[in-house]
């Protein structure tokens, strides 16, 4: 008899639980810009209107591996967030507060 996904979840180790939610974390961490859209639950169409550009336009953000950091906020503001810059040094994280506005 088969069982239920729900069933199985609840049963795993505590070491199990911590090592899938480690993964989780940083998936969401390292995650491309389509698939922040897509975990958005947003089509390049719905993002296109929101921007007021074509969705030709959204295919070719999400494909370019360099951005203006004002494109790059626009689109993240229309998917409801805000983009931050952080700096990573061996001391310590520091947010960049220039490109804030």
């Amino acid at each position: 008899m088969a069982k239920k996904f729900s069933d199985l979840v609840a049963h795993r180790s505590l070491e199990s639980q911590a090592r899938v939610e480690e993964l989780i974390k940083k998936l969401r961490a390292e995650m491309p810009l389509h698939q922040l859209r897509q975990a958005q639950a947003l089509s390049q169409n719905t993002l296109a209107k929101a921007l007021h550009v074509n969705q030709v336009s959204i295919a070719k953000m999400e494909r370019r591996t360099d951005l203006y950091i004002s494109t790059l906020r626009s689109q993240i503001r229309a998917m409801g967030g805000e983009l931050e810059i952080i700096a990573t040094f061996s001391e310590g994280q520091f947010k960049i507060e220039n490109f804030s506005h």
